[in-house]
């Protein structure tokens, strides 16, 4: 990706404070979506470092990883799967609970949406403190697939949520505090996690 994209992508990201509660600064990447070059661009940063990875299903995490999920995967010429919250997919489902901070979380992915040995990629708009991302990643070896990795367009590195994704490959567009240079591709490093939010 070029400097100017880059640079364009993160002009396009609107920082909204005090949002949803006092003393979170949100990264609103609605902007972002409503520009169809950066929209592209964005799909196609997310989807470069696994272009050759033979990548089978996309799945993104409910909601705003539908939005980015669904273009990753036609770029990668793969099938999509909604990870939704508890209570919102009508068939058989696999079920994976998580901690947040107080209490607990649980995604659901239809039972027949990942075959046995289908070579999976995780996406979402962004990545805290990875609790989201670690049950969509057991809900993968829960289906019997085979993760790939992940895909963020958005990383919050100081919650260090790499940290729960194990040893897997974690690509990530942007970064906050900003990251100078290229978009990163890496594996997961230890540390603390930060606030109980995926």
């Amino acid at each position: 990706m070029s400097k100017r994209y880059l640079d364009a992508l993160y002009a396009a990201v609107r920082d909204v404070p005090d949002f949803p509660k006092p003393g979170i600064l949100f990264r609103d990447i609605t902007p972002l979506l409503l520009q169809g070059p950066l929209l592209k661009a964005a799909a196609a940063a997310m989807a470069e470092p696994f272009a050759k990875a033979k990548v089978s299903k996309v799945l993104g995490i409910e909601s705003r990883g539908f939005i980015l999920g669904a273009p990753v995967a036609m770029v990668l010429k793969a099938g999509f799967i909604p990870a939704r919250k508890s209570g919102k997919l009508p068939w058989e489902r696999h079920r994976i609970e998580y901690q947040l901070e107080y209490g607990t979380d649980a995604i659901e992915i239809h039972r027949d949406a990942i075959a046995p040995g289908d070579r999976v990629l995780i996406v979402d708009d962004l990545i805290a403190t990875g609790g989201t991302a670690a049950a969509a990643a057991q809900a993968v070896a829960q289906a019997g697939g085979r993760l790939l990795g992940f895909s963020f367009l958005i990383e919050l590195a100081d919650l260090n949520g790499r940290s729960k994704l194990g040893k897997n490959r974690i690509h990530r567009v942007l970064s906050y505090p900003r990251a100078e240079g290229k978009p990163g591709t890496g594996r997961a490093r230890g540390g603390q996690g930060g606030p109980a939010r995926g």
